[in-house]
């Protein structure tokens, strides 16, 4: 029990430690709250004051009652004045800063997802990530609107101000405080109950999210092989999971919000009756008992909210478990504290003793050992799985090794800050990624600088300028999603435009003409040729074929270099690379996958 109440509390307290960039507006909130709650106790202290004056105004001259009422009557007007100064400055900056640092949120947890390695996004879906994105930073913006809203003033009501009521009278007091306990014991029962089954709740919604993100990234795939049906019934399906594991818990929290109004009114009577009782045997006043039935109303309303806060952080803690979860996922590709920045380097690269594992049981690549001389063309083969992407992801540092050293110019690359490393390298990949954005956008993605002339001049040199100006608004013609409103030939020379203009001293082409047919790759060739002139070329290749000129051929077999030479040198050895080149003249020329 204990566990579950800490672990409540300590969320609620880590969503309030994200404001501490705005420390000095949240003190001044905090404060303003302070003395609202302390206003608003002093109300029914007020009350109770009048009536006592009132109640014994017997015997006593007019004026005198009157001066004495209106003394307290002009103290009341004053905390009422008070309070409302204190709800202007609450109400009018504490929205302002939950919308700020709500969008802070997302902006941080955009930079932090985006900043992970591919191994996290392999293991994660987009739809999870963004649904605990958006549901984290919105629980956020409620939880801190309510802190300064709500919450602080009655924390203070409940925790400071309630033992002040001891002193005016003792018995009074202990009824309220009992009342408080009662609650919070109901409080911790329910978290205790139901914290495993809410956290049930969460992970059903996120596999929801999955689902219907899949869904919506496969209509062609759903259309075609006529799932629909199957597709909502599957939907049905979760959501019926998800009322099955959420129907227990709402029964428990309306159970606790029956015994909360049961247990205020029972309160009333009791403080009326022990009241009653007290004023018979001369131990308090008529006031007194005023004074106590307004804490005891003030209490309940604050109980009351106390129980709704309660509620609603039980059902979003567990989305901002997953929020923060995601904030504490760490990166296996770790930039030093002293890291240098890389200018642009002359292209010299390097695998020492290079290994990797992916699961720490079988090698991705193992001992890789091999110099590639500024200005040189290297080309990787082998079947697939052999280690070739692995490879270059080092290179780049989506992966860093578990053994051995990857150096440029002399220099590990672990050595060098991420961005200074991956300005100086060009990818042109199998898959050729698009955002879903103007065709010029996709185009300057690693020069934003870049002028119109430029794009035209790389598109041209890639064969993309002719059907890129054929598009109904040319540069400015919208990509759809992932590039889908283009061809893979199309999207592939684009990506191939988007390396010539980033002009970097070391490229990496994995199968970067693999999606066009064969008239354009003769022209997309002569391009690169002349591209890779001066600069240190990494070609992961299919079709042997276009490596003839290379400078040196890497042949890979589970994730080992097993040949190494150039194209005519290694054919006479008759080895694993001939055996490749003969398999694929057995079976013809590879097919294009686009055009």
């Amino acid at each position: 029990m204990v566990g579950a109440v800490m672990g409540f509390f300590g969320t609620y307290a880590r969503v309030l430690g994200l404001l501490r960039t705005e420390r000095t507006l949240a003190v001044a909130l905090a404060c303003a709250n302070l003395a609202l709650a302390g206003l608003q106790f002093v109300e029914p202290l007020l009350f109770g004051r009048v009536v006592d004056t009132l109640a014994n105004a017997a015997g006593k001259q007019a004026g005198e009652v009157w001066s004495r009422s209106f003394e307290l009557l002009v103290i009341w007007g004053g905390v009422g004045l008070a309070g409302i100064g204190a709800n202007i400055l609450i109400s009018l900056h504490a929205d302002r800063m939950a919308h700020r640092q709500r969008l802070a949120a997302m902006a941080s947890y955009f930079e932090h997802v985006v900043a992970l390695p591919l191994a996290y996004h392999t293991g994660t879906h987009s739809g999870r990530i963004l649904k605990v994105m958006f549901e984290g930073a919105d629980n956020l913006f409620g939880i801190w609107l309510a802190f300064f809203r709500e919450h602080l003033s009655t924390f203070v009501i409940l925790l400071v101000m309630l033992p002040f009521t001891l002193a005016l009278n003792w018995k009074l007091g202990l009824l309220l405080i009992v009342l408080l306990l009662v609650f919070a014991s109901l409080s911790t029962l329910v978290i205790q109950r139901t914290e495993r089954a809410q956290a049930r709740v969460q992970d059903t919604h996120s596999e929801l999210a999955e689902r219907v993100s899949d869904s919506l990234g496969n209509v062609s795939l759903i259309q075609s092989f006529v799932r629909l049906a199957l597709e909502a019934q599957q939907l049905g399906e979760l959501t019926a999971k998800v009322l099955r594991a959420q129907f227990p818990v709402l029964t428990w929290w309306a159970v606790v919000t029956v015994l909360t109004r049961t247990s205020s009114t029972l309160t009333v009577i009791a403080i009326f009756l022990l009241g009653t009782w007290l004023y018979l045997r001369g131990e308090t006043t008529v006031g007194e008992i005023v004074s106590f039935m307004g804490f005891a109303t003030l209490m309940i309303g604050r109980l009351e909210q106390a129980m709704s806060f309660a509620g609603r952080l039980f059902f979003q803690r567990p989305s901002l478990i997953e929020f923060f979860g995601v904030m504490d996922a760490r990166s296996s590709v770790v930039e030093k504290n002293d890291a240098i920045e890389f200018g642009r380097v002359r292209g010299e690269v390097r695998f020492e003793g290079v290994s990797l594992s992916y699961d720490g049981i079988r090698p991705a690549v193992r001992d890789l050992n091999f110099t590639a001389p500024a200005g040189s063309v290297v080309a990787l083969v082998g079947p697939t799985g052999a280690g070739k992407s692995t490879a270059m992801a080092l290179l780049h540092r989506l992966w860093d090794p578990q053994a051995g050293r990857v150096t440029i110019d002399g220099t590990d690359i672990r050595d060098v800050t991420l961005a200074s490393l991956r300005r100086n390298i060009g990818v042109v990949f199998q898959d050729s990624s698009m955002f879903y954005r103007t065709i010029a956008d996709n185009l300057s993605v690693g020069r934003p600088d870049a002028t119109l002339e430029e794009l035209e001049t790389a598109a041209r040199q890639a064969q993309a300028h002719d059907f890129i100006a054929a598009q109904p608004r040319g540069y400015d013609t919208l990509v759809g999603e992932r590039g889908r409103t283009l061809s893979g030939g199309e999207r592939q020379r684009l990506a191939i435009a988007r390396a010539l203009l980033k002009n970097p001293p070391i490229l990496i082409l994995d199968e970067a003409t693999s999606a066009l047919d064969a008239a354009t790759e003769a022209k997309v060739q002569q391009a690169l040729g002349a591209l890779m002139v001066g600069r240190t070329t990494f070609i992961i290749a299919h079709r042997l074929s276009t490596i003839r000129d290379a400078d040196l051929i890497l042949v890979l077999d589970e994730g080992q270099i097993v040949e190494r030479g150039a194209y005519a040198e290694l054919l006479t050895r008759n080895g694993a690379f001939a055996r490749l080149v003969q398999t694929q003249l057995a079976h013809g020329p590879a097919m294009p996958s686009g055009a």
